[in-house]
């Protein structure tokens, strides 16, 4: 079973793919890791992408292609992979779908995280960390149990990453729906896109995913 997840930023994508990863013994790849893996290698590909990197220049989507091509080709993505940050594009989509079909293989499901951007953008500024043993916080959904106080190491001291702020946020939220969610018909179209609802806890989005991936094992 091959799948992917979509979402705005802090829908909870990356959370959920590790659940997906654990419940289901599929393996999860973030192309992010992946452009790191290969520019630290010693490939031709990962040469390439070194080079891009270096300069500050994006990966094209065909070496992005090719990177994932060979690594769904190892042995541990045999039971079935999930795409973390990938497609994003309309163009990326038809060429995955295309290296995919040459395969013998194909996306599954496209599972799409839905929230509202308010709740998005209240969600994400209100994180925080604890500065000595990195425990996450939230101001209002998950503060620690006494103010200003780590529940896990007793620390004081806590930060919030720089980029947690709001007009950062909605930055992210407009690239996204300019750029990622108009995908999201081409796979309604090719009746692989599901649909959960974001706006609930993390356990009840969970089940909503496995609903959907259980169905597909017993049909």
């Amino acid at each position: 079973m091959n799948l992917t997840v979509l979402g705005p930023p802090g829908a909870g994508k990356g959370t959920q793919a590790q659940r997906i990863k654990k419940s289901y013994g599929l393996v999860q790849l973030s192309t992010g890791d992946m452009l790191r893996d290969a520019a630290a290698s010693k490939t031709k590909i990962g040469r390439q992408v070194g080079q891009l990197i270096d300069a500050g220049e994006l990966v094209s989507d065909s070496i992005m292609i090719e990177m994932i091509s060979e690594r769904i080709s190892h042995d541990d993505c045999a039971k079935g992979f999930i795409l973390d940050g990938f497609p994003r594009t309309n163009c990326q989509a038809v060429a995955l779908d295309m290296m995919l079909e040459e395969k013998g293989m194909k996306l599954d499901y496209v599972i799409e995280i839905s929230i509202d951007d308010e709740i998005i953008v209240e969600r994400i500024i209100g994180r925080l960390n604890c500065v000595k043993c990195g425990a996450g916080y939230h101001d209002k959904f998950h503060p620690p149990a006494v103010e200003e106080v780590c529940d896990d190491c007793g620390g004081t001291e806590f930060v919030r990453r720089a980029d947690d702020n709001e007009k950062v946020v909605r930055t992210r939220l407009q690239a996204y729906h300019a750029q990622t969610a108009p995908i999201l018909p081409y796979y309604r179209e090719r009746n692989r896109l599901r649909q959960v609802d974001g706006m609930a806890s993390i356990d009840e989005v969970e089940k909503q995913i496995a609903a959907i991936l259980d169905g597909s094992r017993t049909a």
